[in-house]
């Protein structure tokens, strides 16, 4: 989950794609603005991507990060 400075959605959202790891990634109206899938072999893989992919992106504020169980 990813939330991103005003009107920066849309600009970001090709590079968050591009992040390594990350299978895809999508705009959403709520408390987020986009929310990104990564598929990754392991959690320290996926937090990798997180905090030196995406949140290193200019004009993301904040990340939730979520683990499928299953």
């Amino acid at each position: 989950m990813i939330k991103t400075a005003a009107g920066k959605s849309e600009g970001l959202l090709e590079s968050i794609r591009d992040v390594e790891s990350v299978s895809d990634a999508h705009i959403v109206a709520g408390t987020y603005d986009i929310i990104a899938e990564i598929d990754a072999p392991e959690v320290y893989n996926v937090l990798e991507a997180v905090s030196s992919g995406v949140q290193g992106l200019e004009g993301v504020t904040d990340t939730k990060t979520y683990i499928a169980m299953d």
